[in-house]
């Protein structure tokens, strides 16, 4: 873990996946109607996978996100509509694009919740952001939280910042977020590390899984 390093408390702990949703990873959805190459994304699943697995043998508190909107799209701000090609409400093969309740909206079903993890349906790009996600973190007296997910440089990076600001330790689980832009996730990896971890602190999966089966 960069730049800091030392035990971390588990009934303090929760591992936060933000947004691995079928409109963000999957053919046809949002992240493809942009343009995209999915599949930079879905290099995240399977090192995600294996730390879920290890969180959820733990015990650790588990926290999913998902970014979308109302049907009726009273909460879409007018910047996030774009005025050219598919956007936000627009149908695709899985339904309307970011809309909840619609089949690309929900979580992959590799990493889908189980019974007992909260989802936090957020209207932005940050996990606090208009949801009770605070709320939560405080009940359960969550001080870490351990951050997957996509893309690493706009949800992961804005809830991480988001995070910081409430006093809460982040630790990004670097393979386990991804981008479209692989110099976007390298420089938002550093961003997040830099100054002494001005925003938190970086590591990888294959040292999650080593200090979970301590």
């Amino acid at each position: 873990m960069e730049p800091l390093s030392g035990p971390i408390d588990l009934s303090h702990t929760a591992l936060l996946i933000i947004d691995m949703q079928k409109d963000f990873l999957e053919a046809g959805g949002f992240g493809e109607a942009l343009g995209n190459d999915v599949s930079k994304l879905q290099r995240a699943i399977e090192p995600c996978k294996k730390v879920l697995e290890a969180a959820r043998a733990n015990g650790m508190m588990v926290i999913h996100t998902r970014e979308g909107h109302r049907p009726d799209m009273t909460d879409v701000h007018k910047r996030k509509i774009s005025p050219s090609g598919k956007t936000i409400g627009d149908l695709g093969p899985m339904g309307r694009i970011l809309i909840r309740g619609e089949e690309g909206h929900d979580i992959i079903p590799t990493l889908f919740p189980i019974s007992g993890e909260p989802i936090i349906d957020k209207p932005g790009k940050g996990a606090f952001y208009a949801t009770d996600l605070q709320t939560i973190l405080t009940i359960r007296n969550i001080s870490t939280l351990l951050v997957c997910g996509v893309t690493t440089e706009v949800c992961v990076h804005t809830t991480i910042r988001e995070a910081n600001d409430r006093g809460l330790h982040c630790i990004a689980v670097g393979d386990c977020c991804a981008s479209f832009f692989d110099e976007f996730h390298r420089i938002a990896l550093e961003m997040i590390k830099a100054q002494n971890g001005i925003f938190g602190s970086v590591t990888d999966s294959e040292k999650v899984l080593s200090a979970l089966s301590n």
